[in-house]
């Protein structure tokens, strides 16, 4: 019987790697990707999530207006981590419509993640999080009765780094 989709996905996320080729940027000069030369590889992506100290969030209101905002997090096991205000616009903007992303700090090198934030809500889970966080942020602490914890999978992401200007530009889909 066929996996379904998530399930394929979820094993994919525990340890495959994205599949990278060229974004879909018409009047860029972009060049072709001929099996992956010229592409970033996905370390490059994660070592820059894993040590960015500040993240930019990317929601949509209710209305549709998008609200960006800085918030710490931290990038575990193929997935993005971070907490907010339980009536913070961000949490409020996620409980409508859960879809957003996530860039990290630095425009020069940057990683951009589009997917889906979801609560996390198991203790276990939080306390594994709270070692990288709370030795990342140290004195804060990730705190989840302060406001919601959400984990953001990524569906696609993109690595430009300037230096190439935009030759090594990639796209990663899951």
């Amino acid at each position: 019987m066929p996996k379904k989709k998530t399930e394929s996905r979820d094993s994919e996320l525990k340890g495959g790697q994205p599949e990278a080729g060229r974004p879909y940027m018409p009047g860029y000069g972009l060049p072709a990707a001929t099996k992956g030369k010229g592409l970033l590889p996905w370390t490059w992506a994660e070592e820059r999530l894993t040590k960015s100290h500040n993240y930019w969030i990317a929601t949509t209101g209710p209305r549709g207006g998008p609200h960006v905002m800085v918030v710490w997090g931290v990038w575990v096991g193929s997935a993005f981590y971070f907490s907010t205000g339980r009536e913070s616009r961000k949490a409020k903007n996620l409980a409508a419509n859960p879809r957003c992303v996530v860039c990290t700090e630095k425009a020069q090198d940057a990683v951009i993640v589009e997917g889906v934030a979801k609560e996390v809500t198991q203790a276990a889970m939080l306390k594994k999080l709270a070692v990288p966080y709370n030795k990342k942020y140290k004195p804060w602490k990730l705190d989840p009765e302060l406001g919601p914890v959400y984990e953001v999978r990524p569906e696609v992401a993109f690595g430009l780094r300037e230096r190439d200007e935009m030759q090594s530009a990639t796209r990663w889909k899951w």
